[in-house]
């Protein structure tokens, strides 16, 4: 299976001419889904899948190129589902959203591959190896973190098409992401900005919220401000304890960290600006 991925400026015959490009060669479209973000003037997005060889990828990213992407000043790609993306985990001592991944990985229900994971600690390393993926403990000098980061850059160098942050409790240096040739996607509590610091929990138990919920969004030099992948929320009451809500987040966390992860390897998303486009 085949993913196109397309964004342009919006304007009338787009569709038609994507359908007539694969109709012209057999191609048979089995999924599409379509957005504009203004009625006129707007920007064009749309996410296609179609049935072709792996062998014939290239040639039909040099027609699609040529015969549609150029005319419609398109901005666009096709990545096959037969080309599973390489997926690195950053974690720290907090277990619980590596956990889903290890798990929904180990069943087939997260398609991709792992390399290896990454720890500043040495606390998840049985649990890690004994789903027979190689653990690197790359401890953090507090008073000089860059050591660290070059050898995760150095580590992972060639080796993943994607990072996750699951729970990986050190913030990225803008050298880090400068030199970073992929994405990276992390996951919090969505207390931000109203809970900052240490125990957002217990502050956001002493203020009496009644909603706690979790962000998964692509990383950026702006702390925490990247573009929103997926939210979720749970309700909660005054019955609850503080460490009822830290327990209720966690869930909210690694399932909202889970369905952010499918949607990048599945190429269901599309970022314009720091804004994204989620065919889910």
């Amino acid at each position: 299976m085949m993913r196109l991925l397309v964004q342009c400026p919006d304007r009338p015959g787009i569709v038609s001419q994507v359908a007539s490009f694969f109709n012209q060669r057999d191609l048979n479209i089995t999924d599409m889904d379509q957005h504009s973000s203004e009625v006129e003037n707007g920007i064009f997005f749309m996410r296609l899948e179609f049935q072709a060889d792996l062998g014939d990828l290239e040639t039909i990213k040099t027609d699609f190129e040529k015969q549609v992407a150029k005319d419609f000043d398109m901005t666009w790609r096709i990545n096959s589902s037969e080309q599973k993306k390489r997926m690195i985990p950053l974690v720290s001592k907090h277990e619980h959203a590596l956990m889903e991944v290890l798990w929904r990985w180990s069943s087939g229900s997260l398609d991709v591959e792992i390399p290896m994971v990454i720890s500043n600690h040495i606390d998840l390393k049985k649990k890690v190896e004994g789903f027979g993926i190689p653990f690197y403990h790359v401890e953090v000098d507090k008073k000089d973190k860059s050591k660290a980061e070059k050898e995760i850059l150095k580590l992972t160098e060639g080796k993943a098409d994607f990072l996750v942050l699951a729970r990986y409790m050190q913030i990225l240096s803008e050298e880090f992401l400068d030199n970073c040739p992929v994405r990276i996607i992390n996951i919090h509590h969505s207390f931000l900005p109203a809970f900052i610091g240490a125990n957002p929990y217990k502050q956001a138990y002493q203020k009496g919220v009644k909603l706690i919920g979790a962000t998964a969004h692509y990383v950026t030099k702006d702390l925490d401000m990247g573009p929103i992948i997926e939210q979720d929320v749970a309700r909660v009451t005054h019955r609850h304890s503080s460490e009822d809500l830290k327990e209720m987040g966690k869930d909210v966390e690694k399932l909202a960290f889970a369905r952010a992860i499918r949607y990048h390897i599945e190429d269901r998303i599309i970022v314009h600006g720091n804004k994204t486009i989620v065919f889910s």
